[in-house]
């Protein structure tokens, strides 16, 4: 709703429309397929940010939590541990981190953001790696730091933090996600490239 009263118009995120009139058609082409509902969709985008300071100082815990509500537009919740571990001083319950799950047209501006502002400021960027797929069509992707973010105020960071970035897909094997992916814009190395610098 708006300052005068009346609803305001929900805009479709821009990857949506990329997804239904370009990203279908071409895998349902490229990949022989017949429905347009065996085509992958995204379900859900999963971030987070590992804290192990927190056991000792809950502000770090704070920081963390204050930076990705940030990034993502979404309050973030705490991740605790699930056992005791005596060899790294955790006990059950003690927080580790911070996590948001994310859906619908957050989800979708969220990574349009990402493929947009975000990765083009990785130092050195030369492509993500493919390797982050788990063989059943859905796709880790590791960052060294947050600062790649806009809304991050560099002036303001007092610890450099990475991150994991879960993309959760339907009914995607990995070769048919990497395909979805690359239609959307994620930038992946190119096959070349990437035996290049493994070697």
């Amino acid at each position: 709703m708006n300052a005068d009263g009346r609803e305001t118009e929900h805009v479709e995120p821009r990857l949506i429309a990329q997804y239904r009139e370009a990203v279908v058609p071409s895998l349902m082409e490229k990949h022989g397929l017949k429905n347009m509902h065996q085509v992958p969709r995204l379900q859900k985008i999963v971030v987070n940010i590992g804290v192990s300071e927190a056991r000792d100082n809950v502000q770090m815990l704070d920081t963390a939590r204050e930076e990705l509500a940030m990034i993502t537009g979404q309050l973030p919740q705490v991740r605790r541990a699930t056992k005791s571990i005596s060899n790294f001083k955790l006990r059950e319950g003690m927080p580790i981190g911070v996590r948001v799950t994310l859906r619908g047209h957050r989800m979708w501006e969220f990574l349009d953001r990402l493929i947009t502002v975000a990765i083009p400021r990785i130092r050195d960027f030369r492509g993500l790696e493919p390797k982050g797929f788990d063989g059943s069509g859905n796709f880790n992707l590791g960052l060294k730091e947050q600062l790649i973010f806009p809304e991050i105020n560099s002036e303001r960071v007092t610890k450099q933090r990475g991150m994991n970035i879960s993309f959760v897909l339907t009914q995607g094997s990995d070769k048919l996600s990497l395909d979805f992916l690359k239609e959307l814009g994620m930038p992946f190395k190119q096959p070349a490239a990437a035996a290049a610098a493994r070697n």
